[in-house]
Order: structure tokens, then sequence, then C-alpha cells
């Protein structure tokens, strides 16, 4: 049974849900986390795969239709093909999508392909290995190649997306390799601006590497034409003018994309949040656990989505960044 669709305030319909698995990581990226790492939740404070799946099928039936599982590193969690196969098969999820670093796919990809996700981001922020590690902390870069080339080998994970951030400072280096990595291999590289989301709050403008800059430096090598936007969608994509692949600058800094935000995020503890940056969530859990009702669970839900926020303020006055870092909001 279906309801009304679920809208916020400002009239935008709500269809993309991202889903945090697990807060735990298996990599520590400079801008996500700490050397040593966060305290990780208890596992009985992280939902079950029954109560995540209850979840995403009411959220279905209020006009969510994409669903992207992320963590933390999802790949990690027990069993995770298990739960993707729970959520395909959920009524009304037409796209299921994972956010992976990468690490395990090699391992997994069969897996994640056979239980019904048709759509992967891996995360890979540099080609160079001394570079990779000591921006992930990790010596992993040859293991996530082989784990992208693994699920290349399966026609339905394309078009496999490649999310690399940009920092001033780290990223230069990696611009024309990356753009010839999508011109010779079946990846869309992205180009992530890096965002005010590390654990050590450390974030500062001065760190930003616009993707105006960067498609400047591919396009006086390889020249590229923009393809137009689709609604809602987070990232601009340019093809390259002679055909061999495609890149993708996702700008939420320098040129935020609030206006058709058609998000919102469920962590991996059972809290809502309407926006990435949002400071206050809404708890589902503690309801979910305690018998609370699918109408009661929908009130909740329609209230925190009707307080959306308009826009994020990165950049404004008064900016206050939220406490948990990305790893502990999901991606």
């Amino acid at each position: 049974m279906t309801s009304a669709q679920l809208v916020d305030g400002h009239g935008r319909a709500i269809s993309d849900l991202r889903v945090s698995v697990t807060d735990r990581c298996n990599f520590r990226c400079q801008y996500c986390m700490p050397a040593e790492g966060l305290p990780w939740l208890d596992r009985d404070s992280v939902l079950t795969f029954e109560e995540i799946t209850r979840l995403v099928e009411l959220l279905a039936s209020l006009g969510v239709s994409d669903v992207r599982l992320t963590g933390g590193e999802p790949l990690i969690r027990k069993d995770f093909p298990d739960l993707a196969a729970m959520i395909a098969a959920i009524p009304g999820v037409k796209d299921l999508a994972v956010t992976t670093n990468g690490f395990l796919l090699e391992r997994d990809a069969e897996a994640l392909v056979a239980a019904g996700i048709n759509r992967f981001n891996v995360s890979l922020d540099s080609l160079e290995r001394d570079r990779f590690y000591r921006l992930t902390r990790r010596d992993s870069l040859p293991q996530v190649l082989a784990g992208l080339d693994r699920l290349a080998e399966f026609p339905a994970a394309h078009p496999i997306k490649v999310n690399a951030v940009a920092m001033r400072g780290v990223t230069e280096a990696e611009i024309l390799p990356f753009a010839e990595f999508a011109r010779q291999r079946p990846f869309e590289v992205r180009f992530i601006e890096f965002m005010p989301l590390d654990a050590d709050h450390s974030w500062s403008p001065e760190q930003v590497l616009p993707g105006s800059e960067i498609r400047e430096v591919i396009n006086n090598v390889y020249p590229m034409t923009e393809v137009a936007r689709e609604p809602s969608a987070t990232a601009r994509v340019f093809r390259f003018n002679d055909g061999k692949g495609q890149m993708g600058f996702i700008n939420p800094v320098s040129e935020p994309f609030c206006d058709d935000c058609n998000r919102i995020r469920l962590t991996a503890e059972g809290t809502l949040r309407t926006c990435l940056f949002s400071i206050g969530e809404t708890d589902l859990r503690g309801p979910l656990r305690s018998g609370a009702s699918d109408a009661d669970l929908e009130q909740l839900i329609r209230d925190a989505v009707w307080k959306k926020e308009l826009k994020h303020h990165v950049g404004d006055p008064g900016f206050v960044q939220p406490s948990r870092s990305m790893s502990a909001i999901g991606g």
C-alpha cells in the first residue's frame, strides 16, 4: 500500500535515501577520520537487517525509489549481500546502489550484483600508491584496483563511478592521470569537492579545489562537453569530445545543488538526517524498538522531512560544522 508522496516544506519531493549500514571502516582517510579511528557504535545500537528493511519498506511506500547503501564501509558488515537482496526485493525500490572504498570488491562483486545492486560508486582518491597510502593510511591501492577490475566483469554493474575527493595541494597531480583513467577504462571518474565533514574539524575553504579548476586542466588536454543535468543530480557530467569516456564533478562548496535536493539519510543507529550538514536528527530506532506502528513512524518521518533545510550554509558566516564526521553520517 502506498501513501502520499513524501515532500518537504519547500515543495521538494523526497525520492532518494542514503542508508548507513555501519559506522565502522577499514580505512582511515584524512578527510574523514583520525589515524587512530573513532569510537565505534555498540553492535546493539546498530539497526538490524530487519529494522533497516522495515524502514526502507515504509519509505518506499512514501515515494522513495532510489536507495544507496553506505557506511563507514558497508562491505565489512557481516552478510551485507543478504541485506542488499532484502532491500532489492522491496516493491517501489527501483534503483539500489552502494558506495564502497573497494577494498573487498574483488571478494564480493559477484555476490553484490547477484543480490540486485545495480549501481556502484567506488572511492579512489589517488592512482599513485604512496599518495594513496598517505590519504587513506592504508597501503591498499592494488586491492582497490583489482576490485574495480573484478566489478567491471559484470555488465549489470555498469556504469561504475569512481569518486575522488579533491583537495588543494593534493589532487592537482592526480587530475590528468584520472582523466586518462576514465578514457581508458569503463569508469566515470567524479571529483568531489572537499567538504567540512572531517572528524578533526580542521577543514578550511583554502583546502577546497573547485571543480571548475579541475575541468579547465582537463579541457586544455582533452576537450569535453557538458551533458544535460538530470533533475536532483549531484554531479555535473562532461563527455570527452572524442567519445572516449566522461567525467563528473560534484561541487557542493563552489556550486551548491540544494534547490532540487531530494535526499534524506538514515544513520547506522537509526536516526533520520534531512541534510548532510544537519545539526539535528530524528530518532527512529527508539520508537521502532518500542513497538511503534508504521503510521507512528510515518508521522515522525513526515514531520522531520517537512523541516528539511532549504540549503546547507557551507561558506556562510556562522556556519556550524556537524559534530559527526562523514563516516558516522553515511556517504
